[in-house]
């Protein structure tokens, strides 16, 4: 019997790494959608979105003050259970909790435990991609990015990107989702989406769990 495709795929990474030009692609991948004959609607989310005051670089699930922490809880709690609700659907994510784990506890020490989440995800089939690049490339990231960027003052202090890094590394080491590395040092978009298709398919991740 032909199953549904319903991949569902959180891409963690510090900035400078590739991940939403990456989630893109991915969302356009063959192997990971399908073949589509015209471009559709399927959802890419992220807790990076800035939408919890009305500044225009404001606070987001990730870089949000304690005020804001219940609101924050809140909303991760509304995802899962709208992941859950639509359980046999693709759900692309660029950057989640684990990059809120990461900022919070580097900028604010705080300590946050996603466990619940993370196991909620987990029975959904949801994978875990860490988007890495070798701690030399991100000055000619920087440059790349700068030549785009509406704000370049977030990329002065590039010690901080190696940092991010590193925890981010950490979250994910002990993450309860199954995991992959990907190497975007050489930004090589297409060699990286190749590579979680194969990863996908070869661990059943392309369609829902039984």
């Amino acid at each position: 019997m032909l199953r549904k495709r319903s991949p569902k795929i959180i891409l963690e990474g510090t900035r400078l790494t590739g991940k939403t030009d990456l989630a893109f692609a991915l969302n356009e991948h063959p192997r990971i959608v399908g073949a589509r004959k015209y471009r559709y609607h399927s959802p890419i989310i992220s807790a990076e979105w800035n939408g919890l005051t009305r500044d225009p670089w404001g606070a987001s699930l990730i870089n949000f003050e304690p005020e804001y922490e219940d609101i924050v809880l809140e909303t991760y709690r509304t995802w899962v259970r709208l992941f859950e609700l639509y359980a046999y659907y693709s759900w692309i994510v660029d950057r989640f909790h684990i990059s809120t784990q990461t900022s919070r506890w580097i900028y604010a020490g705080r300590r946050y435990d996603f466990a619940w989440l993370e196991t909620r995800l987990a029975r959904l089939g949801f994978r875990l991609v860490f988007c890495w690049r070798e701690p030399a490339s991100f000055e000619l990231a920087r440059k790349r990015r700068l030549q785009i960027s509406s704000n370049p003052a977030q990329y002065d202090d590039l010690a901080l990107f190696v940092r991010e890094q590193e925890v981010i590394q950490e979250y994910v080491d002990q993450s309860l989702l199954p995991k992959l590395v990907v190497n975007l040092t050489d930004n090589n978009l297409s060699r990286a989406a190749d590579e979680i298709a194969d990863w996908m398919e070869a661990t059943g991740g392309l369609t829902a769990p039984d």
